[in-house]
């Protein structure tokens, strides 16, 4: 009872819940790519009566999902995304510091926005001041609460800053409907809004068509 209890208060208290939340309506259909163990859908049930789809490689991920009452497909999301949804199926798409881990962006947003009008997307900003740091005055690839991985067993493959990612939607013809910039807890900062490509951390974004 007591670790139920202790991880409701984690799940009730998770930042990044709440302010990915305030975009997404009460009662929506959600589809969350990468969902992991299903605990952002399961919040979006508890909080917004929302329902929906998680899509989740691991299969032992998949499993706890189940064990919340998630639903959720097992498989890769880029080749789940064309076979099981048609367009406009959803309202909403999440894909939540997950991103920079595809082989093909621009290919993965423009199916978001197929089966779906309005999607959020985070990321880490590999223009963060400390990365920069790391990377131009110690010389090696930057590492931080955002980015904990070694070079060598990091699942990211697309590293990308806030200017990287506003240019690819410009090129895709995305409208950028709102942009929110924070730091690894998810807290809001006076320098992060003065130069959010120097001093975000974060990036958390919501697209359109």
């Amino acid at each position: 009872k007591y670790f139920k209890e202790l991880y409701g208060q984690y799940f009730m208290n998770r930042k990044d819940f709440k302010i990915i939340s305030n975009w997404i309506s009460d009662n929506s259909f959600i589809l969350d790519l990468g969902c992991g163990e299903g605990d952002f859908l399961a919040y979006l049930n508890k909080y917004k009566g929302s329902s929906g789809y998680g899509i989740e490689k691991d299969i032992l991920k998949v499993s706890k999902c189940v064990q919340k009452n998630v639903q959720v497909i097992q498989g890769d999301f880029n080749i789940c995304l064309s076979k099981y949804f048609k367009d406009n199926f959803f309202d909403y798409v999440v894909l939540n510091q997950t991103i920079q881990e595809n082989e093909d962006p621009s290919k993965l947003i423009k199916e978001m926005l197929r089966v779906s009008n309005e999607c959020i997307v985070t990321f880490p900003n590999m223009a963060f001041w400390y990365n920069r740091f790391q990377l131009g005055l110690l010389g090696k690839m930057p590492m931080s609460k955002a980015l904990p991985n070694s070079w060598y067993d990091t699942p990211n493959i697309h590293l990308c800053t806030f200017k990287d990612f506003e240019n690819l939607c410009d090129e895709l013809d995305v409208t950028i409907i709102e942009r929110l910039v924070v730091n690894n807890q998810y807290n809001f900062s006076k320098l992060a809004n003065i130069a959010p490509n120097f001093f975000g951390e974060i990036a958390i974004y919501k697209i359109t068509n």
